[in-house]
């Protein structure tokens, strides 16, 4: 085993973490990452990246063929999908970001170790299987950041070809004539959105009784009855009956249970997508030799400013309870590595961190919804605006969904804003910052808002919050 190296910080894994690498370069450490695999993590190689490439096209071969003529341009039927171009640009974005992560962690004197890591201590790691055989490395402190896989689903094994997650489905080089999803989160309908405007037959399986069941249910309604009129099957409250799953010629047969009664709808598709979540990567990195470390379901349990509990040993990302989100995982690594240089930053707090669905229409969320709020007993008023009454909504095309507010009855402060909508992602931007300097609905319908923009939404939603909007 070759010998030890030392490092102020040492990093395992190199997902998103490589953010709090390069800041904690900038702080003077010297800093270690190990990483097994290529660097920028899930998001990069195998999740966001990939597939908002395949979204992205997905939404313009929708305007084209769809909305083409509408928009005065001529022929947009005809357009078709080359699947195959787009996995080489699927594949090239891939890989020049993570070529631009690589630069950044050299620019900054970031030295990563190939291979896979285990803790030898709160502090050491053990690697393997690398470029450089078998080493060791040690620091004064040590960020776990190891990510996540898809979560399997009991019942239902996983081939790779028929029946996939998210992960294989990424890699196919073609669309599947017919597809039955299961699970309705935010990864579940991003793919029942994507195939549909790509001409595949969608049903979509959710064990919850409706969509997307972490967003708002005025949220959950509003896109049921978009992908219904899209044609994409729903079947909520029910399960794919994995003992039922038979081969076939051309894919697979099965039967869709409800959850309650004895319906049974049979079913055939070409293919049969997982997307039931993601489960955190701690199996086999050490963790069960820390004394003092706490896991609960897989999770490693941290404070708000990402320790652990054991000296010097922090954890952050897909592993600790919160939001699996790539720019989540980002915060916190800044949040421990300014913790350990003792600058005594915010604590990371998830009720101000952004979550966005990027299906068509996209969905975009901060802080509590109605019902978390009132369940946290707190008085509650809420206005919604929807985007059809905007001119630039209808300029562009996209009309339907809404924005919805909610905010303290009291003090007016904004608890929490829901959009469903066009860019509904880049809109979540204002509401964002306005939970963070607790800004009341009050100050942003009094911040003037350009016109003709998608923001107004925002403006009139504020309004709607005191009986004051004016556009309706």
């Amino acid at each position: 085993m070759s010998e030890g190296r030392q490092f102020d910080l040492l990093i395992l894994g190199g997902g998103m973490s490589y953010v709090g690498a390069i800041r904690a370069a900038q702080l003077g450490m010297s800093v270690g990452v190990v990483e097994r695999d290529r660097l920028g993590g899930t998001c990069l190689n195998r999740g966001c990246i990939p597939s908002k490439t395949l979204l992205e096209t997905a939404d313009l071969l929708h305007r084209v063929t769809q909305q083409g003529a509408e928009l005065g341009l001529a022929g947009g039927s005809g357009v078709t999908l080359d699947y195959g171009a787009l996995a080489k640009r699927r594949d090239a974005i891939v890989d020049k970001h993570v070529r631009g992560v690589e630069f950044l962690l050299k620019k900054n004197g970031v030295t990563v170790l190939r291979g896979s890591g285990a803790l030898t201590s709160p502090t050491s790691v053990r690697i393997s299987d690398g470029e450089a055989g078998a080493l060791t490395a040690s620091a004064t402190d040590l960020i776990l950041a190891t990510g996540s896989a898809p979560r399997p689903l009991q019942g239902i094994e996983v081939d790779g070809e028929r029946i996939v997650t998210s992960d294989e489905a990424l890699t196919r080089d073609r669309a599947p004539g017919s597809v039955t999803i299961i699970g309705a989160g935010a990864i579940g309908v991003e793919w029942a959105s994507m195939y549909r405007d790509f001409g595949t037959e969608v049903n979509l399986v959710e064990f919850m009784d409706r969509i997307v069941p972490l967003e708002d249910p005025e949220i959950g309604k509003e896109l049921t009855r978009l992908f219904k009129r899209r044609g994409i099957r729903l079947f909520p409250a029910a399960t794919v009956d994995g003992a039922s799953i038979e081969r076939t010629a051309s894919g697979l047969r099965f039967a869709i249970a409800a959850n309650e009664g004895s319906t049974r709808t049979e079913v055939e598709s070409e293919l049969l997508l997982v997307a039931v979540g993601r489960r955190p990567l701690t199996d086999g990195i050490g963790l069960e030799a820390i004394a003092g470390l706490r896991l609960e379901r897989g999770y490693v349990t941290v404070d708000e400013w990402m320790r652990t509990g054991v000296p010097h040993l922090y954890a952050i990302g897909d592993i600790v309870p919160g939001f699996q989100l790539a720019h989540v995982a980002s915060h916190e690594a800044v949040v421990a590595v300014e913790t350990i240089a003792g600058h005594k930053p915010d604590p990371v707090r998830m009720d101000l961190m952004p979550r966005v669905t990027f299906c068509r229409p996209q969905i975009g969320s901060v802080g509590l919804t109605e019902q978390e709020a009132r369940d946290r007993g707190l008085p509650v008023r809420t206005g919604s605006f929807p985007f059809r009454a905007l001119g630039k909504a209808t300029i562009v095309g996209e009309t339907d969904g809404f924005a919805k507010m909610v905010a303290h009855a009291e003090t007016g402060e904004l608890l929490g804003t829901h959009i469903i909508g066009p860019h509904a992602g880049d809109l979540l931007a204002e509401p964002t910052l306005a939970r963070l300097v607790e800004a009341t609905t009050g100050e942003i319908a009094m911040s003037v808002h350009a016109h003709p923009t998608l923001t107004e939404v925002l403006a009139e939603a504020a309004l709607a919050v005191d009986g004051t909007a004016i556009h309706v």
